[in-house]
């Protein structure tokens, strides 16, 4: 069986070389053979000379191209060059590497992903805004999958060679919900560990984490529309029929108390409220025939 460790990594220079080192000690502990990937993501420090001082396998882009871009350059990477599992991690040290095995050992069980949860183990690190996002987003991701996630945003997972060849990518963000709703309902098995971390760096992904979120919110819905068509358009559908027979029961009211007088553009309201909502629920049942 070979593991293939990958690291995206974008001016890492200064962390680099102790996750490359702590990678080594810990996996040379194991029987397993594996390689480690750094894929260095148009960086203009000395973040290759640091990796290959370290005896890692350097793929260079020739330009910066973001997080999402570089995980779908892992991922071809990582299948040529034989992986039957992939695990990912992160360059600025905040996952400890010792958590590697045991992801390694719940795939051996028989999952096919598997997540390091920041929330299920001790990780009292993380901003209170960030926590409540991830949270959230871990909810939605949780109803959507209908599997238990505690942690959608991390990066430290592992997952086998059919996950990486079989799922495709459409965010140019970030992967990390993409890949967990996509898994999910392809029926890949996923799981959770419970993982340590160490303070790192702020996020050089986003600004803020408002920033973050609504990027994260568009791709979660993106994804939603493209596998659940007929529940996403349904329910808008729906909504914009209770509207529109909403306003027709108050129209009844009045024909029955004081008489329908005027309300010319509630009218019109509630003819463009129906029309919509039917016209939404249709697409979304060519939408799902589609899918099929």
């Amino acid at each position: 069986m070979k593991v293939v460790v990958t690291i995206p990594a974008y001016n890492e220079e200064k962390t680099l070389p102790l996750v490359l080192e702590e990678i080594k000690r810990v996996m040379g502990g194991t029987e397993y053979q594996y390689t480690i990937l750094v894929l260095d993501d148009g960086s203009r420090d000395n973040t290759v000379k640091a990796a290959q001082k370290q005896g890692a396998l350097v793929v260079s882009l020739r330009r910066n191209r973001g997080l999402a871009e570089a995980f779908r350059s892992e991922m071809r990477e990582c299948l040529a060059l034989g992986a039957d599992i992939i695990v990912h991690t992160d360059a600025d040290g905040q996952y400890y590497p010792q958590h590697i095995p045991e992801l390694i050992k719940k795939l051996e069980e028989g999952y096919d992903l598997v997540l390091g949860s920041r929330f299920r183990g001790k990780n009292k690190q993380m901003p209170l805004i960030k926590r409540l996002g991830n949270r959230a987003f871990s909810l939605v991701l949780t109803s959507l999958t209908k599997v238990k996630i505690t942690d959608s945003t991390t990066g430290f997972r592992a997952f086998t060679a059919e996950v990486a060849r079989d799922i495709n990518y459409i965010n140019t963000f970030t992967y990390t919900q993409e890949q967990i709703i996509k898994a999910a309902k392809q029926k890949f098995k996923i799981a959770e560990i419970p993982i340590r971390t160490r303070r790192t760096r702020a996020s050089r992904l986003f600004k803020n984490p408002f920033q973050y979120a609504v990027k994260a919110w568009i791709n979660i819905f993106r994804i939603y529309r493209d596998y659940e068509p007929l529940a996403f358009f349904g329910r808008i559908g729906l909504a914009g029929l209770a509207g529109g027979f909403t306003i027709g029961l108050y129209f009844v009211y009045l024909h029955f108390t004081s008489g329908i007088k005027g309300h010319l553009g509630l009218l019109f309201l509630m003819m463009i409220l129906l029309v919509f909502g039917l016209q939404t629920v249709l697409f979304g049942f060519l939408a799902d025939m589609k899918r099929q």
